[in-house]
């Protein structure tokens, strides 16, 4: 039998471009304040770097706070665009804030609200991203709307960047920034206002628990792998620090960020097509294995060279853990894909905080018992991925075994 031809660019619905777009205008303008932010706040706000640390904390939980709601709204009525609408412009509406203060109390409010816009609008996005992009080449199309995505990353800082350089560090600077980040964002909900909905089978009187009920077995399945790999998922930051630790200076870190970004810009549409060829379930376990050998490359990296590989290596990983698994998730769950995105980014982002926490304490004994914890396990991911198979038929216990 002959191998399926791979799947075409041009063969993507229009619509998959556009919320690729629309991501990529927002993460633009996020990514433009984010790379100033914890300067702003601390040396002209005047906060603590442990007022600092509260607020990144209370943001990371709250982008995976709403998830589960956001999805399981958007099953139960079987829309998508008015709650990928909702947390766009929510996230939106929090940048206006920076525009009429610099008060630490209205800094910290923004850096929470404008993650929880973030989080109500994941599950119903990418449950209509699904509903555009045909199986066959689904992982695609979350390839590509991953490279856009992380194209914004890459612009944001690089236009943050110059306009700093341009006009000078100072307050009036951060305000022109703050403007000029504002506009992008309105571009986006613009552009996805204009699209048209997808909408999904609605569910009108589905409570929480039996929306829970109604997931497939794989999806609950899935979790599990899933849940350990996030256990060995530790902040990027981490890996920042252990290339300061070999000598790069901070505007080299910048650059080795840059790359990461870039990375997995080029990676998100190819490891999309590979997935379309090669199957789901082995393109998440490859991510699994990827991370697995970055963290045993870095517990033995002593040289600069080592840590640039590790993170181009680390964008290729990123491309497929951000998109892959997500197409995954609308292959095993057919009817109610909002709510199972949903449910695995409130899992995952639940458990990556103890996960920084436990490389955090470790990082201080050495940093090579972080990376060996994450190389093992991610290694028990994968194990566990293989004998639970989500995509397929679950193992059979030994006492359901019938003797021949």
């Amino acid at each position: 039998m002959n191998p399926p031809d791979l799947p075409q660019p041009d063969k993507l619905p229009p619509d998959v471009l556009k919320l690729g777009f629309v991501s990529l205008l927002t993460d633009l303008s996020s990514e433009m304040i984010f790379s100033v932010f914890a300067v702003f706040f601390t040396t002209v706000a005047g906060a603590s770097s442990a007022l600092l640390g509260l607020i990144e904390g209370l943001a990371d939980f709250s982008a995976s706070s709403l998830n589960y709601l956001a999805g399981w709204l958007s099953d139960r009525s079987g829309k998508r665009k008015v709650y990928a609408l909702a947390g766009y412009g929510f996230s939106t509406l929090a940048k206006l804030i920076l525009l009429v203060t610099s008060s630490v109390l209205g800094l910290g409010l923004f850096r929470v609200i404008e993650r929880l816009g973030k989080g109500f609008r994941g599950p119903p996005r990418d449950a209509w991203l699904s509903s555009i992009a045909r199986q066959q080449t689904r992982g695609y199309a979350f390839g590509v709307h991953k490279a856009l995505d992380k194209a914004g990353a890459v612009l944001g800082p690089l236009v943050a960047y110059g306009l700093l350089t341009w006009l000078g560090e100072s307050p009036g600077t951060y305000r022109v920034l703050f403007w000029v980040a504002f506009v992008p964002a309105v571009f986006s909900i613009v552009l996805l206002s204009m699209m048209k909905d997808q909408p999904g089978a609605p569910h009108p009187r589905e409570s929480v628990p039996r929306n829970w009920a109604e997931l497939s077995p794989g999806f609950k399945r899935f979790l599990v792998p899933a849940g350990t790999f996030a256990l060995a998922y530790f902040s990027l930051g981490f890996l920042l620090l252990r290339a300061h630790s070999l000598g790069f200076s901070v505007t080299q870190i910048v650059l080795l960020y840059a790359l990461f970004n870039a990375t997995c810009v080029v990676s998100a549409p190819l490891v999309g097509l590979l997935g379309d060829r090669i199957g789901r379930s082995t393109i998440v376990m490859l991510g699994y294995g990827t991370y697995g050998l970055i963290n045993v490359w870095l517990v033995f990296a002593s040289s600069r060279w080592a840590i640039v590989a590790a993170f181009v290596a680390y964008g290729f990983f990123y491309a497929i853990d951000e998109a892959q698994s997500k197409a995954f998730i609308a292959d095993i769950e057919p009817e109610r894909r909002a709510s199972a995105v949903g449910i695995y980014n409130l899992v995952t982002g639940l458990l990556y905080l103890p996960a920084s926490l436990v490389a955090g304490l470790l990082w201080a004994s050495s940093p090579s018992l972080v990376f060996s914890l994450a190389a093992g396990l991610s290694t028990i991911a994968i194990a566990l991925f293989a004998w639970l198979k989500p995509a397929g038929h679950p193992p059979v216990a030994s006492s359901d075994r019938q003797v021949v």
